[in-house]
């Protein structure tokens, strides 16, 4: 069976995570939204903002609407939306609500250290 690239390409940013590999790290973010509510395009617009301000050109963010992809829901086990999963680097973390807490969404992805400090 042929794998895509994409799949090639998580394995290998995964490969370097768990070796420790500094490789400028790439992030890959799941936000998980209902629809099309205000809230859920609040997290897309909160979310896109700090990626494209923090993380420019080190990130793939995947929006999914759990209304179209209900099957997605189990895995990342996503009780609530929005949310955000953060796939790699590891460890995985997982940030509820629209995002609007800027500094919170920049710890809990580990941008900065929890008592403030820049990180970036």
């Amino acid at each position: 069976m042929k794998r895509s690239k994409k799949t090639d390409d998580d394995t290998a940013a995964f490969e370097r995570a768990l070796a420790g590999k500094p490789t400028d790290e790439e992030y890959l973010l799941r936000l998980f939204v209902t629809g099309t509510t205000p809230r859920s395009l609040r997290a897309i617009q909160n979310i896109r903002a700090i990626c494209e301000e923090k993380l420019l050109g080190r990130y793939r963010l995947e929006v999914i609407d759990i209304y179209q992809h209900p099957d997605l829901v189990k895995p990342e086990q996503v009780v609530v939306t929005p949310t955000l999963v953060r796939k790699l680097p590891l460890p995985m973390r997982r940030l509820i609500g629209d995002l609007s807490n800027t500094d919170q969404v920049l710890v809990g992805l580990d941008l900065i250290p929890k008592g403030g400090g820049k990180r970036t």
